[in-house]
């Protein structure tokens, strides 16, 4: 009858030190993840367009805070321009978002794949 040893040889049950450290680093990096989800919440871009007719401020979840428009840059008579300077100054701050998205997040990317498929 074969008998199970556990990993390397050892004693059924004889990675637990090994598993408990594993999942402390789990639960530390749930942790960290959660502060810069909420860093990411709470930090604003600013983009503008068309000379600061349009500004866009926007979370760095992705959420749109605000949008304002100067008056001048309403003209009835070109709807369209107004239009452009909106999306302009939105695909601007989804880069900025993107950026801060990176420089806050990118640290758990590679530390995640270096769990095994954990998370």
């Amino acid at each position: 009858m074969a008998k199970y040893r556990g990993p390397r040889g050892g004693a059924p049950g004889g990675g637990g030190a090994n598993m408990n450290q594993l999942m402390r680093q789990a639960q530390k990096m749930q942790q960290d993840l959660a502060k810069a989800q909420q860093e990411l919440a709470e930090t604003e871009v600013v983009a503008t367009a068309g000379g600061e007719m349009v500004e866009i401020v926007m979370t760095c979840d992705r959420q749109l805070s605000s949008i304002k428009i100067k008056p001048e840059a309403v003209d009835p008579d070109d709807v369209e321009m107004l239009e452009d300077l909106i999306q302009a100054a939105f695909n601007e701050a989804s880069k900025l978002v993107e950026a801060e998205h990176e420089r806050i997040m990118g640290p758990f990317s590679g530390a995640m794949s270096g769990l095994g498929g954990l998370f």
